[in-house]
């Protein structure tokens, strides 16, 4: 079987990349400014945090920005090997994008709300380098990007894995008691994971060792 790669998301410091990495991440998820969700730090922390990182695990600059060109200023100023960007565009073009930074991979998230989200993951694919699929609600006064800790519909999910030609990464509402259930369900290239491994906002090892047990139980 192959690896699963894991993302664990909302970074708060230097200490808590290091214990993620400790317990097996593979990348790190670094939340820049959102209309809401949990995670938010600042850019200069963003950048402090990815320049310790060391040069095997990827570092995800979590952008709300929708325009191509405010999303490659976003990531001059942290220099993350990675971009996910958490909503849609709404000027310029994820082509732009990759022509700016070649040599940064581009993660375009995806909430899936219904089965239209498979039609979207097919288009989108042929632009971006990763999809991951997550359970907030851009439609929302006050959009939902990410850190719900809500499950979405996995059959979907599934659907669009097997459909589309590049690497899926699944989240929402993902924890050590179901993270087997959720390979299974939908055999992504990758989990990513903020709140089902922190008590009371902070990374807690023991639910990370839990986590990662987990994953190898599953293979």
């Amino acid at each position: 079987m192959k690896k699963t790669h894991i993302k664990i998301c909302c970074i708060q410091s230097v200490d808590e990349a290091n214990l993620a990495i400790k317990a097996g991440a593979t990348a790190l998820g670094l939340v820049g400014h959102m209309p809401s969700g949990p995670g938010i730090i600042a850019d200069d922390l963003i950048a402090d945090i990815a320049v310790t990182v060391p040069k095997h695990i990827e570092t995800f600059l979590l952008t709300s920005e929708t325009k191509a060109a405010e999303i490659i200023e976003h990531h001059s100023k942290v220099k993350t090997t990675t971009i996910q960007i958490v909503d849609a565009l709404t000027a310029g073009s994820h082509v732009q994008i990759k022509t700016a930074l070649p040599h940064v991979t581009i993660v375009q998230v995806l909430h899936v709300l219904n089965e239209e989200t498979i039609d979207e993951a097919m288009e989108i694919a042929k632009y971006v380098d990763v999809i991951l699929l997550d359970s907030g609600n851009p439609n929302l006064a006050t959009k939902e990007l990410g850190g719900t800790g809500r499950i979405h519909n996995w059959e979907i999910s599934r659907e669009i894995v097997e459909k589309v030609k590049i690497p899926v990464f699944l989240a929402g509402g993902l924890n050590p008691s179901n993270a087997s259930k959720a390979l299974k369900a939908v055999k992504p290239y990758g989990l990513d994971l903020c709140g089902g491994v922190r008590t009371n906002g902070a990374l807690d090892i023991h639910k990370l060792t839990s986590f990662f047990k987990a994953i190898e139980n599953s293979i």
